[in-house]
């Protein structure tokens, strides 16, 4: 038997220039799926249209009320100082959770378990009675005398417990999301920063903090989204934002399920502009980082997309 490489050069050349006919894998189960996911999304948003119960001429005039509107813009600022408080008590705690000081390692430790191990609903209704167990708060020197006081119910009032209750809790998940993105960093670097005399505060600065952002961003952006919508429970003490807003107008018309249903299309509308930020941030911390995959050359085209054919 002769192999191809002692056929003669035209021969050879013949057969290698032979055209190659692909023949499509047909996937008949997900033109299936396809067709019954359509028809039930059909059945859904047909009945949510036609329904008369939802009442959706009440829905669009209440949707821009001033009272909608004044608990949008207390949830918009509920959620971005408590983010700020969550972001910035992360990253100090993260940085004592990794101290070589087995001390400040241990109060971070502490405070994590201890905010993430107690409901948030619980931590908002104690701040917001922690006048029952501190009548005053004040600033001195421990068993001598004090130099300023402040009566509790007076500083910390319905917002200021709001924002301890939701910042402070925050504050424990974010540092153990800042702890896995600093960790995710290979140690040489640290090693290498080490040797050319560079302080720890700057090697976390300038070196560990930016490239760890690349994995600290994406659930950072899932917890703000999470936190707009953790809002909602500072019902539990009576501060007004959108879903105390629209309680208070339909305690008074009735109307609950349309009033509901304002707050939901709020709520989607916020979360959509909030996804479509954090998409923008991670394409950014991820430029010179990340490759992009074709939908033929990647994994999941490859098990689920159109990459796949029979050749013949």
């Amino acid at each position: 038997m002769s192999s191809s490489s002692d056929a003669p050069p035209d021969e050879r050349e013949a057969v290698d220039t032979k055209p190659i006919k692909a023949v499509p894998v047909r996937h008949y189960g997900r033109w299936v799926a396809g067709v019954v996911v359509l028809f039930v999304a059909f059945i859904v948003v047909r009945s949510i249209v036609t329904n008369d119960n939802f009442g959706w001429p009440t829905v669009w005039d209440y949707m821009f009320n001033d009272r909608v509107l004044r608990g949008l813009q207390n949830t918009l600022i509920l959620t971005v100082i408590s983010m700020l408080i969550g972001i910035v008590g992360g990253v100090l705690l993260a940085v004592m959770r990794l101290s070589p000081n087995p001390l400040t390692k241990g109060a971070a430790g502490i405070y994590i378990w201890l905010f993430r191990g107690t409901p948030l609903i619980t931590q908002l209704v104690f701040w917001n009675f922690l006048a029952f167990a501190y009548p005053r708060l004040g600033l001195g020197i421990p068993f001598g005398p004090e130099f300023v006081s402040w009566d509790t119910n007076t500083l910390i009032n319905q917002f200021t417990a709001s924002l301890l209750g939701l910042g402070l809790n925050e504050a424990a998940y974010m540092a153990e999301i800042v702890r896995g993105g600093i960790q995710s960093i290979d140690s040489g670097q640290l090693e290498a920063a080490s040797a050319l005399g560079m302080k720890r505060t700057t090697t976390l600065r300038r070196i560990v903090l930016p490239q760890a952002m690349r994995v600290i961003v994406p659930p950072t952006g899932n917890e703000t989204i999470a936190m707009l919508k953790t809002t909602s429970l500072v019902v539990a003490i009576g501060y007004y934002e959108l879903m105390v807003a629209v309680q208070t107008i339909y305690a008074q018309n009735f109307k609950t399920i349309p009033l509901l249903l304002t707050a939901v299309i709020w709520y989607l509308f916020m979360t959509s502009i909030l996804t479509a930020i954090q998409i923008q941030i991670e394409k950014y911390f991820a430029r010179g980082t990340s490759r992009a995959v074709t939908p033929r050359t990647g994994l999941g085209a490859r098990l689920f997309g159109r990459g796949g054919g029979n050749v013949t």
